[in-house]
């Protein structure tokens, strides 16, 4: 091993080299589980794919994130262990794995080269991440310096995540002489966050000469969706080799070392639709969260509108159409073309439905409210009472089947308190909360174009919470085009009221919008964690006091 300032041990004669990379879903917590995982990968990878090297995600051996589970104190021994088993297992191939270490009274997120049953390099990472839904200085420490390990006769050097976004590790590992960088990760999706990493990849590689192995954590851990995506870059700056996002596997590239570690070119996968990408990364949440946390089915409100009919698409591609229930329970607000839709989806996808009308709880609930309601009239209240016999409703099927119930809330309406408490956001996972109702209606156009599941006035007509009659959302809020808009501006860009009005839009709209996000920052946290799409989601990412004086003018 060298470290930054010395030189790397001679190479050998030119050659080729094969690295494979791991990107597989790993459960956090379960070391062991995690560490046999990374064993029957490695092999399978040394004799099925005739690798030299296998590259792992970051902190694989734990899951990431690991989170305060990095504070128990039997942590440091569960690792010894792993890794003491890792060392003993006669894998064949030489791996780099992701792993917390502990050294000299402190803990670093630490890249780990076994070759040959030895432990040949540990590298700290430098720049653990402290924004969004990053909060690794809370555990880690950071690292100094680059190192360069000889792995199989090549000179390479070692980074982990973040590293790669800032100025320093890259650079410092080509002056020490790497020929060839691996970068491993645990980077989670949004929207736009591939194309970032390639324009990043593309300018490190070619400004230090150098190849680069970028290795990516693939699954979904609670709020978060690790895309996988995993990619290499050569020492030009071209794109080599791209894996598909969201799937599981061990995928091998061949290297020709010679002056440089050049790799071989492979087809690259098409680009997704921007529709098609968060279709996966919603489906990817939906099966993770409900397989790793035990549930063998699901149940949800079907409604007939479009945020419940996109959901239960989502959660039957996800987990199939037999894990899955939905429920309508209809009141006398409930039009018939949502009776009529809700059947034929539920029909179409083969899940099981079921209609309850909740009409004679009401009238019971209603009965027992007569004496304090006396000489009032009629307000939300009844309509909030209408959600919460849902919610009731679901939470008791969810006790007595073991099912998980899954809400379908959208993104604008939890923004701007457009939901019930104990109603309509009563469950244990959102599918749609870091989802613009926008957004929502160009997925359901999408899922209907892959196959035609959704019925198309579910999508065309006007949306409606049906609480009350002839209501319509629009009847109380902006248009969603209007609202998308605003709310795209104050909360995942921090502009101002001011200076969202000077985007061009309404005023009275602009201060109604951002009152109503501010006035339900209670109400969100209050509800389930659900899949994150944007780098802003309702969760980690936006911690907001309930309690402020804080105003939003300028």
């Amino acid at each position: 091993m060298s470290v930054s300032g010395s030189s790397p041990l001679p190479s050998k004669s030119p050659r080729n080299l094969r690295v494979v990379m791991a990107q597989l879903d790993f459960l956090v917590g379960d070391i062991p589980g995690n560490t046999e995982r990374i064993i029957n990968a490695a092999k399978r990878a040394h004799s099925k794919e005739g690798a030299d090297i296998v590259v792992f995600p970051e902190l694989c051996v734990t899951g990431y994130p690991p989170e305060d589970l990095l504070l128990r104190p039997s942590m440091n021994l569960r690792v010894t262990e792993s890794l003491e088993r890792l060392q003993s297992a006669q894998l064949g191939a030489a791996i780099v794995i992701g792993v917390p270490l502990q050294n000299k009274g402190l803990l670093y997120n630490a890249a780990v080269v076994i070759e040959g049953g030895n432990i040949t390099g540990r590298y700290f990472k430098r720049f653990p991440p402290n924004y969004q839904v990053f909060d690794e200085k809370r555990y880690f420490s950071e690292g100094e310096g680059a190192v360069v390990v000889e792995i199989c006769g090549v000179p390479v050097g070692l980074t982990v995540c973040e590293d790669i976004w800032a100025d320093g590790p890259v650079e410092d590992s080509a002056a020490a002489g790497a020929k060839l960088i691996i970068n491993l990760n645990a980077s989670p999706y949004d929207i736009d966050k591939q194309a970032r990493r390639k324009a990043l990849l593309e300018r490190k590689s070619r400004d230090n000469q150098v190849s680069i192995i970028y290795t990516n954590l693939v699954g979904a851990q609670d709020e978060l969706v690790f895309d996988g995506g995993s990619m290499v870059y050569d020492h030009s700056g071209s794109l080599a080799v791209e894996v598909p996002q969201f799937n599981e596997g061990l995928f091998p590239v061949d290297f020709v070392f010679d002056r440089r570690c050049q790799p071989v070119s492979q087809p690259l996968p098409a680009e997704p639709s921007v529709e098609a990408n968060v279709y996966s990364a919603l489906v990817m949440g939906v099966r993770d969260y409900v397989n790793k946390n035990g549930f063998k089915t699901v149940v949800l409100g079907l409604s007939g509108g479009i945020d419940s009919a996109l959901a239960l698409a989502v959660a039957a591609d996800a987990l199939g159409p037999d894990r899955v229930r939905a429920v309508m329970m209809p009141f006398r607000y409930t039009s018939d073309i949502s009776l009529e839709d809700a059947a034929a989806q539920a029909g179409s996808m083969g899940v099981q439905y079921d209609v309850y009308s909740i009409e004679p709880m009401y009238e019971s609930f209603m009965a027992a409210l007569a004496e304090p309601f006396e000489g009032t009239t009629l307000d939300t209240t009844e309509q909030n009472l209408q959600a919460r016999i849902r919610g009731v409703m679901l939470m008791s099927l969810s006790n007595k089947f073991g099912s998980l119930v899954l809400t379908t809330g959208n993104k604008s309406e939890l923004a701007v308190g457009y939901s019930t408490l104990y109603g309509d956001m009563a469950g244990g996972f959102d599918v749609l909360k870091d989802v613009p109702k926008t957004l929502v209606f160009r997925l359901a156009w999408y899922r209907n174009s892959v196959s035609p599941v959704i019925p198309e006035r579910v999508i065309t007509r006007p949306p409606s919470a049906e609480l009350a009659p002839d209501q319509k959302d629009e009847d109380n809020l902006p248009g969603y085009d209007v609202l998308d808009q605003i709310l795209n501006f104050y909360v995942e860009r921090d502009f101002s009221a001011d200076a969202i009005v000077a985007e061009g839009f309404d005023q009275a709209d602009v201060d109604r919008v951002i009152r109503l996000v501010d006035l339900n920052e209670y109400k969100r946290r209050q509800a389930p964690i659900g899949i994150r799409i944007t780098e802003r989601g309702f969760g980690k990412d936006r911690r907001y006091p309930i309690t402020s004086g804080w105003k939003s003018g300028n």
